[in-house]
């Protein structure tokens, strides 16, 4: 993935699953959005104690004081990134050389919480401002923003995520 929006989207919707299952959060993931602005961070950054007594009040998302004062905060880090940066993607993909990382795993056992990269990250995130962004929601956003490929060997998805950007069944949809 290498949309900054949508980066900024998983990063968020990561951080708010701590603690939670991450069916709570998927299926509030639309309330999310509505609440946050479509996960714009430039307008989430403007948020203030307003909007937190309104997102407190929205039955829609997880109302913890913490998360939603995180997001907002991460909202202005993420800004500054991509004032560094150019792009919170060219950030982010800088910590895997701008290639996925794909580690072969055989069995559920196999797949780690963290990794010595997400460990890197989140202190780097950290160092930066950004708050629930602990090594290992770090590593769950590196898996589902497709940083890093770890589906077990035998999974459909660790095919498809593995060929060729053009072989790929999603990217012929896209164009059509």
């Amino acid at each position: 993935m290498h949309d900054d929006r949508r980066l900024f989207e998983f990063l968020i919707l990561e951080g708010a699953q701590a603690g939670l299952s991450w069916s709570t959060i998927l299926n509030k993931r639309g309330n999310y959005r509505r609440a946050f602005a479509r996960f714009d961070p430039a307008k989430v950054a403007r948020f203030g104690a307003r909007e937190v007594s309104r997102l407190l009040s929205d039955a829609g998302i997880v109302r913890n004081r913490l998360k939603i004062e995180s997001a907002i905060g991460n909202a202005r880090a993420f800004l500054e990134v991509q004032r560094e940066f150019g792009s919170f993607d060219a950030y982010v993909w800088g910590f895997v050389g701008r290639k996925a990382l794909s580690v072969p795993r055989r069995n559920m056992k196999d797949v780690p919480a963290r990794t010595p990269l997400s460990d890197a990250l989140s202190k780097d995130l950290k160092q930066r401002g950004f708050r629930f962004v602990g090594s290992t929601i770090v590593y769950a956003f590196m898996q589902a923003v497709g940083l890093v490929n770890d589906h077990l060997t035998g999974c459909f998805r660790r095919r498809q995520l593995s060929a060729p950007p053009r072989a790929r069944s999603s990217d012929k949809l896209k164009r059509r």
